[in-house]
């Protein structure tokens, strides 16, 4: 069918429903989404393919999963309503608790009854001569909204390993972003697990005591540190309700990463160097944060980020403290990572380096090799090969860019994303995308996003857009479109941002190395959430006059 053919046919058709806004994933961001755009009056329907709301939280339940991020930041700062009446039970949550609170977000803001699950869109194409978007499910329902928010996420799109006779294998397959969910019993059976990120590390320390032997097939070794998690104490929990708009206040407009917690209060932001701090303040500021556990140690001193020797004292420190939990010297030197830290995301962890203590635990260093394949039977790495009952992929996301280039979008010109971002994500401020008016993307490619509490962020994408809209009814519009030049500007700020620190000197989902052959241009914004808080501001002070192409639509 040629372009526009389908969408005109979805116009005539009787089954069509019109809302203002689409809204595609239940997530945080896209409930964030639904719960401003209804409060701003406009009518919304939100779709998910999955059987519940909770976005990643419901896609992923691999054993030993908790969020990184302390319970009380990582949720939700637009209702005081919510944050006061929901008390987390653990310092770090778990899936099923995560997807009870979206639940109970759902249900205490009376969202559900725009709410749409198990409902797959299958298409969404932008209708050029009526000037609207119309989305297809997979059971033939057509919607045609003016406005369409993809809340996707970042990490979505699981990476199938691209290992030589993975086909062949005749034993069981598990993938950390795809785990049953209910359970896998691995009792007593010979498992690997594949991948040492953030999923495998937590699998591995969980599955250990209860397979019969595990072997760990590790290429990269990561910062991994304890999390720390317990119970949650009424007294933390009470304190923080108490002064929730502080908390919330420091985080967006007085951190590094969008969280402050430290030891049970919110920490004040470092500002020195860390070279012009004597030895001593270093360590204590540096052991301040390992008491805290988790990912304080992201708020430390600026020029860790940008500087390698000042990189190299937490570094040294963090290793350091690695080879402490590891009595043989030969293991704990493959376990020790030897890149810059945090140019790789830091792995919060519990008992993972103790678990190699154990006589049921083989690690397997493919540094230099690599696995040469998968047999029928199990695992090859050079002449040996390794017999599994069950293998576990750890291996990560297409992060950033990959659900949407999974999907099928079809903006001006029957274009795709995976045709537009074939060279790289084409963004202007990661919230659009030239050739498709009209959508905006939360937690994406081109944002913060790897760098800053997704939920805080999906907050303040999803006002900015909400403010957009509401200027274009004001002003007799219906139709925003960001330029190409504005593309172009975008990724050259995004490649000078990121030139600026030490990320590139790591491989890392960061900067999509990955993917094989996956681009890093425009994939992130390095340059801070205040520098992009300023660009959000400077587009609506300027009327989005310079970057976007405005005009009314029929």
């Amino acid at each position: 069918m040629s372009n526009g053919a389908s969408a005109q046919a979805a116009s005539a058709t009787e089954a069509a429903v019109d809302y203002d806004v689409v809204i595609v994933g239940a997530g945080f961001g896209g409930l964030t989404g639904l719960y401003r755009m209804r409060e701003m009056g406009y009518s919304v329907r939100l779709f998910d393919a999955a059987a519940d709301v909770g976005g990643t939280w419901f896609w992923n339940r691999y054993p030993g999963l908790k969020v990184d991020v302390e319970s009380v930041e990582y949720s939700l700062a637009f209702s005081h309503v919510v944050q006061q009446e929901w008390t987390w039970s653990e310092r770090y949550s778990g899936p099923e608790e995560l997807c009870r609170y979206a639940n109970f977000v759902v249900d205490r803001l009376d969202l559900r009854r725009d709410i749409q699950l198990d409902t797959r869109i299958s298409t969404t194409e932008f209708d050029e001569t009526n000037g609207c978007w119309v989305l297809s499910t997979k059971d033939g329902e057509l919607v045609r909204a003016r406005y369409v928010m993809m809340a996707t996420g970042m990490l979505n799109q699981p990476i199938k390993p691209n290992i030589k006779g993975l086909d062949r294998y005749q034993g069981e397959q598990y993938h950390s972003a795809r785990w049953p969910h209910g359970g896998v019993d691995l009792s007593g059976k010979r498992v690997a697990v594949i991948g040492t990120g953030s999923s495998g590390v937590q699998i591995i320390s969980t599955i250990a005591s209860e397979v019969g032997h595990l072997h760990v097939f590790q290429r990269t070794p990561g910062y991994c540190l304890p999390l720390r998690n317990h119970a949650m104490t009424a007294d933390y929990s009470k304190r923080v309700k108490a002064n929730y708009g502080q908390w919330r206040a420091a985080e967006r407009y007085n951190s590094f990463g969008g969280w402050v917690a430290l030891n049970y209060d919110i920490g004040e932001p470092v500002t020195e160097s860390a070279l012009e701090v004597t030895p001593e303040q270093r360590r204590a500021l540096y052991d301040e944060r390992w008491e805290n556990g988790g990912l304080a140690f992201y708020n430390v001193y600026p020029d860790v980020y940008t500087d390698l020797e000042a990189n190299a004292t937490l570094a040294e420190y963090l290793q350091e403290k690695i080879r402490e939990r590891i009595s043989d010297p030969e293991l704990a030197d493959i376990l020790t990572p030897k890149y810059p830290v945090l140019t790789k995301r830091l792995i919060a962890e519990t008992d993972y380096y103790e678990v190699y203590e154990r006589d049921n635990v083989t690690l397997v260093d493919v540094s230099e090799q690599g696995i040469d394949e998968i047999t029928a039977k199990g695992v090859r790495v050079g002449d040996t090969e390794y017999e599994f009952d069950a293998l576990v992929f750890a291996t990560g996301f297409d992060a950033m860019v990959g659900s949407l280039k999974a999907m099928d979008v079809r903006g001006r010109g029957g274009v795709t994303f995976k045709e537009h971002w074939e060279g790289g994500a084409r963004t202007h401020m990661g919230l659009m995308s030239a050739g498709f008016p009209n959508l905006f993307i939360i937690n994406a490619a081109g944002s913060p996003a790897p760098l800053f509490q997704p939920i805080i962020l999906g907050q303040e994408q999803v006002e900015w857009v909400g403010r957009l809209i509401k200027w274009l009814d004001t002003n007799d519009l219906n139709c925003i479109e960001a330029t190409a030049d504005a593309e172009d500007r975008w990724g050259g700020l995004c490649e000078e941002a990121v030139a600026e620190t030490l990320f590139p000197l790591t491989e890392s989902w960061y900067l999509g190395q990955n993917v094989p052959g996956k681009a890093r241009t425009g994939l992130a914004y390095f340059g801070g959430m205040v520098n992009y808080r300023q660009y959000l501001t400077e587009a609506e002070l300027d009327n989005y006059s310079s970057d976007f192409v405005l005009s009314k639509l029929p």
